[in-house]
């Protein structure tokens, strides 16, 4: 996933608490900002693996292990 997903999903988030009741928050608003969360922990978590596969990629050819 993208940082511009992530951003989106931030601006998502973001908007959903600011329309948040002080009071009896509705089950429907509570399981949309869980999923908008989720979604945004395996986004960033995908972002850190793909970081770190590159990083990776990029050792191994420094060190002459490009392999298959």
């Amino acid at each position: 996933m993208s940082s511009k997903r992530m951003e989106e999903l931030e601006k998502l988030i973001a908007e959903l608490k600011s329309r948040w009741p002080a009071h009896s928050v509705p089950p429907t608003m509570l399981q949309q900002l869980d999923d908008l969360e989720d979604e945004l922990e395996q986004a960033r978590i995908d972002e850190i693996r793909s970081k770190k596969a590159t990083e990776e990629k990029s050792s191994a050819k420094a060190e002459g292990r490009g392999g298959l």
